[in-house]
């Protein structure tokens, strides 16, 4: 069982519509401009067309402020496994498994192109390979007794895939992996995620399902959900930790 002390570090079905900002009605200043600025970019950032990206579906057992109990329906994975710190495992395994969505991979049911639906854009790619829809989060598990030092990163694969139509990944270091229905606690938080900010979150979530009675089943994972030039406070972070 993960401890606070070992441990190196939401799919939401909905968000809030974005709040209307009314900017100045006849800015004539460089300071009412950033202000205008601000509004467009935070209306762009939360509106629903930003987020439509493809999340894992799940229900929502119970929730406390940042905590909730979740189960997780079965989905497809696309993981590897990487070595190094938080960071360089994280960018390192970004790349690999990036390539296959993006392109390296053998597809298994196309012979020309494919034209598979995605988020935005949707995209024709031709030949014998497929671009899959990205989905969030992008998700970094700690293998058990590596310290931190080796790290296994995966990719929710789109629902409409089964392991008998997802391409075959080119990388004989990325491989699909089905997960099966799971309860998974999670503690969401924003901001820059960093290996000190990780392990508070986990300990957080540690104490609450404490406190609940219930025990971790599996190794915490940390979960994020927005590209590395989001702002910081507007930032999706999540710790999971499945347990029984």
């Amino acid at each position: 069982m993960p401890t606070r002390s070992s441990l190196p570090w939401r799919s939401a079905a909905g968000r809030p519509a974005a709040r209307p900002c009314t900017p100045p009605s006849n800015p004539r200043s460089v300071a009412q401009a950033l202000l205008l600025g601000l509004c467009m970019l935070a209306a762009l950032l939360t509106s629903p067309s930003a987020m439509a990206t493809e999340e894992p579906k799940f229900e929502r057992i119970e929730t406390q402020g940042a905590f909730e109990l979740r189960l997780y329906a079965p989905m497809i994975v696309a993981e590897t496994w990487v070595e190094g710190s938080l960071g360089d495992g994280s960018n390192a395994g970004f790349r690999k498994i990036a390539g296959y969505i993006f392109g390296r991979n053998r597809s298994r049911t196309a012979e020309g192109s494919e034209k598979i639906a995605m988020t935005v854009p949707v995209t024709m790619q031709p030949g014998a390979s497929q671009k899959i829809a990205m989905t969030a989060p992008v998700t970094t598990e700690a293998a058990p007794g590596a310290e931190g030092t080796r790290w296994r990163m995966h990719f929710v694969m789109p629902a409409k895939y089964t392991l008998a139509t997802l391409p075959v990944p080119e990388d004989p270091s990325v491989t699909l992996r089905e997960v099966p229905a799971q309860r998974v606690a999670v503690r969401t938080f924003s901001g820059f995620v960093t290996e000190a900010r990780v392990q508070e979150e986990t300990g957080l979530l540690l104490d609450w399902l404490k406190a609940r009675g219930l025990e971790p089943s599996a190794p915490p994972q940390l979960a994020r959900y927005n590209p590395p030039w989001s702002i910081p406070f507007m930032r999706r972070n999540e710790i999971l930790v499945p347990y029984r």
